[in-house]
């Protein structure tokens, strides 16, 4: 085991530029792939919170884009199960300019309500309450407000677009919380700015529920409730309804397999053909090898595990470059799509993509080696 060791590690040694160029191919294969997962366990792998289990969110069963009556909330309230509702209109607009660090989502919402619908968001409650009495105040998030130096106090403009005004805001309150990259201000706001035939559309009504055992029965209730309106509605639990922008793209998870499929085959065939260069040029030593007692299996074990420990190598540092990748964009924190992460199962896929680029790459040129007649490799010349 120790002579074979030796061998393994005096062949890796013997073109040093060609082992790291392999030990780097691998690791780039290795990020692209634990990118792939990172971008997965966003969209599909998140745990639902308990607080987000407890919500539901109405919008129209045609488009996002059609928006609802604002009367349809007290209707909704009534339901059996419903703590409490709030109005959310997406509102768009432009701070400053458009350019990426300057966009976060802003929402006109009951200011009353956006706090108990959302207990998860963290204020002291003296801003919580200016928030409220202010007219034109601003809640918005710890994310934004550290990356755009905002501070409580604060006056900024956004440029509407899908309405024709440009709220003047005043910065009351700051919130912490997770997804916390967005920002609130008052409904009644923006009502009154556009005047009535605008100002009473909904985007969607958020529903808090009493349980969530709740939640198929209450989203049955309030969609049954206007089935035969001119402006039915489609309810869905929060984690549905933010899978619903993904799903709007296409079929992301076949995608995603689509991708990491290209990258495994184009990468196999690079490492095999790296492997079947390193083991060609070393086929006399492999007969010598022979002639000392060296048995078949011991040259294919001595084959694969060279094979291996570039992988595993390369499989590390892909997933440190991966794990560091995802901090940098977690703190960029792009929109809505926040908290990169490589799971613990995407490691293990990780490192069983470095071992199959180890073993498929190698098998092959590992047999071929081992059943080398002795005679047709001290023959070899080149």
């Amino acid at each position: 085991m120790g002579k074979q060791l030796y061998l393994v590690l005096k062949n890796l040694r013997r073109n040093r530029r060609r082992t790291v160029l392999t030990v780097l191919s691998t690791a780039i294969s290795v990020f692209l792939i634990g990118s792939l997962i990172s971008v997965y366990a966003v969209f599909f792998d998140n745990e639902v919170r308990e607080e987000s289990a407890l919500r539901l969110i109405t919008r129209h069963r045609v488009s996002l884009t059609q928006a609802l009556p604002y009367y349809y909330g007290a209707r909704i309230a009534e339901t059996d199960g419903v703590v409490r509702i709030c109005p959310m209109n997406w509102f768009g607009g432009t701070y400053i300019d458009q350019r990426p660090e300057h966009m976060f989502p802003r929402f006109a919402v009951d200011q009353e309500a956006v706090f108990e619908m959302y207990p998860e968001f963290k204020a002291p409650p003296e801003q919580i309450e200016a928030f409220k009495r202010d007219r034109q105040g601003l809640a918005v998030g710890k994310t934004v407000a550290d990356k755009l130096g905002f501070e409580i106090g604060q006056r900024i403009t956004i440029k509407g677009d899908i309405y024709p005004f440009d709220p003047e805001l005043t910065v009351r309150a700051i919130f912490e919380g997770p997804d916390d990259m967005q920002a609130f201000f008052h409904f009644k706001y923006l009502e009154e700015a556009v005047g009535p035939e605008r100002g009473t559309e909904v985007g969607v009504f958020a529903i808090k529920l009493r349980s969530a055992s709740d939640a198929s029965r209450v989203a049955a209730a309030v969609d049954d409730m206007f089935r035969n309106s001119p402006v039915p509605t489609k309810t869905e639990t929060e984690a549905a309804f933010q899978l619903s922008f993904i799903n709007q793209l296409g079929n992301i998870k076949l995608f995603l397999l689509s991708i990491a499929c290209a990258i495994m085959f184009s990468m196999l065939m690079v490492t095999a053909n790296t492997v079947a260069m390193s083991v060609r040029e070393r086929t006399r030593e492999i007969g010598v090898l022979k002639t000392l007692g060296f048995q078949p299996g011991s040259v294919l074990g001595i084959v694969l595990s060279e094979a291996m420990l570039i992988s595993l190598v390369g499989g590390a540092l892909g997933i440190l470059i991966t794990v560091l990748v995802n901090q940098a964009l977690s703190e960029v924190a792009v929109q809505f799509i926040t908290g990169f992460r490589l799971p613990a199962w995407g490691v293990l896929a990780c490192f069983a993509t470095a071992i199959l680029l180890s073993v498929g790459s190698s098998v092959i040129p590992a047999t071929i080696a081992a059943r080398t007649n002795i005679v047709d490799a001290l023959r070899h010349t080149g």
